[in-house]
């Protein structure tokens, strides 16, 4: 048994020696690479004949199916990648360019909800849509304020912060970590108390995969009413959408925690079109006076809210008929040829660069795939330190910038121009967002931002040049806590933090 990308490596005994540590114990799953694309998979980018494989995938069980793979991968030299729900936008969870053992924690995914105590324990195999169901099937009045992409793993989303439509009101998903259990790279078990505070710090937003193998984290849940108002008004050029764009910059991160609206920006048919939508912690009839008074240019009625449930309102355009069992599908997103880039407003961008540079992009051929999110910050998120967790983007900021191109799978797609349309809006916007550093969001892995050296040996100046831009201050101290709990740089990717002794 040969893995197909790589030559037969003097390691690969490995395999069996995993099995072998499996046997003692219960039965876990330790498959061949020709498994690997069959696994969950979300870019089509790392989804290639010649994207390099695994060259075993194993998916534990028990935490003692993960110590053995540490264990044994360290003693045969070999790199770890750990994989939840598959979303990572640069493919770090899954693909690397040395012969590496992935471990998918599907199998971990078990998730138990107290009411009384408003909290929850739930595995990083688990993934956001899961964690809502089963929250929702016990109670209508708590929640948890993660992302609304019901398909991301719990492991990475907690990792690197994790916001929805909740940060505005309590922060994020990675802010409302109380717990964990997390296997670092001696196979030790660690909670909160035996990891120290300074581990239990990074791992709430300092990114996947670099600090240890996190099985569980014990959550806090949060109060909402049984009835909440979703809403969207849609607007194209021709009916002022630049002009509301514009005026939302100066009014969306100072409304009221109760309301988060964002704004999609794209292409539709032969105009561009900007659709603004966003839940309401209250009833409609408050609402509407609200918006009236701080955003009256936008014109929402009554005809464009529902009220119902928080679930309801994130995924009831994903759901339309109710059937909120398709949260419980993990392999319900699409699988695209995807690139995502982000930034970060400190000042209102002119309104010339709405009404002239980004229409020119969505005119373009490629620019019919492409779409703009505006996310707003505000309320608890000008509240919290910036050095609570390694998660910097806190106040100061009106908005965060999300910059996406998918194209579904498509014989001979020539994805570069894709990229390239990508990468020249986001050059185009550098005069308008965050400097020094040029901010961006971890969970929106970008490698255009910078790596670490392919040696496995990267200096604090060299990772510095990604760090600043994802962590800022706080990278330096990410570095301290890496060099202390994984000083050999055992669990590394290109955009993992380094480890001083190593260097």
């Amino acid at each position: 048994m040969k893995p197909s990308h790589y030559n037969y490596h003097p390691t690969f005994p490995l395999v069996f020696a995993i099995l072998l540590a499996f046997s003692a114990a219960s039965t876990a799953v330790a498959q061949p690479h020709d498994q690997f694309l069959q696994s969950s998979i979300r870019i089509l980018r790392f989804d290639t004949e010649t994207t390099p494989k695994p060259l075993v995938i194993v998916t534990p069980l028990l935490a003692s199916h993960i110590q053995a793979t540490i264990l044994c991968s360290k003693r045969h030299g070999l790199q770890i990648r750990i994989r939840s729900g598959g979303h990572d936008s640069e493919g770090l969870s899954y693909v690397s360019q040395v012969p590496f053992v992935l471990v998918d924690l599907v199998n971990l995914r078990s998730i138990d909800v107290d009411v009384e105590s408003r909290v929850a324990w739930v595995q990083s195999g688990a993934t956001v849509g899961e964690l809502y169901y089963r929250i929702y099937e016990k109670t209508r009045t708590l929640a948890f304020p993660a992302g609304s992409c019901p398909t991301i793993g719990i492991g990475g989303h907690l990792s690197g912060g994790g916001y929805g439509v909740f940060h505005r009101k309590y922060g994020l998903a990675a802010d409302n970590v109380i717990d964990a259990h997390v296997i670092d790279a001696n196979g030790r078990i660690l909670d909160r108390k035996s990891m120290g505070e300074d581990l239990f710090w990074a791992i709430r937003g300092g990114g996947g995969g670099s600090f240890g193998i996190v099985l569980d984290w014990k959550i806090k849940l949060v109060p909402v009413p049984p009835t909440v108002t979703g809403f969207s008004v849609t607007k194209t050029l021709e009916q002022n959408a630049t002009q509301l764009i514009h005026q939302w910059q100066y009014v969306a991160h100072r409304l009221p925690k109760d309301l988060f609206f964002l704004v999609t920006i794209s292409r539709a048919n032969e105009t561009v079109q900007a659709t603004f939508s966003g839940l309401y912690l209250g009833l409609v009839d408050e609402l509407i006076p609200l918006m009236e008074t701080r955003f009256q240019e936008l014109g929402l009625t009554k005809q464009d809210c529902i009220e119902t449930s928080w679930i309801l309102v994130m995924y009831m355009s994903q759901f339309p008929n109710n059937t909120l069992e398709s949260l419980l599908n993990r392999t319900a997103a699409n699988k695209t040829w995807f690139k995502i880039k982000s930034d970060y407003v400190k000042e209102p961008i002119p309104e010339s660069v709405f009404a002239e540079i980004w229409p020119r992009y969505f005119n373009e051929d490629e620019g019919r795939y492409g779409s703009i999110v505006l996310v707003p910050y505000g309320g608890e998120m000008d509240e919290i330190p910036e050095t609570q967790t390694p998660f910097p983007h806190r106040a100061g900021n009106m908005y965060k910038i999300i910059y996406t191109i998918g194209r579904e799978e498509e014989e001979n797609l020539d994805f570069q121009r894709y990229l390239s349309w990508i990468r020249r809006f986001y050059e185009d916007m550098t005069p308008y967002v965050s400097k020094s550093p040029r901010e961006a969001y971890v969970n929106y892995r970008d490698l255009d931002l910078g790596m670490n050296n392919g040696s496995g040996i990267t200096s604090y100046a060299e990772a510095s040049i990604w760090g600043l831009k994802y962590f800022k201050n706080n990278f330096r101290r990410l570095v301290q806590v890496k060099t202390l709990v994984d000083p050999q740089n055992f669990f590394k990717h290109e955009q993992s933090i380094p480890s001083l002794s190593s260097w």
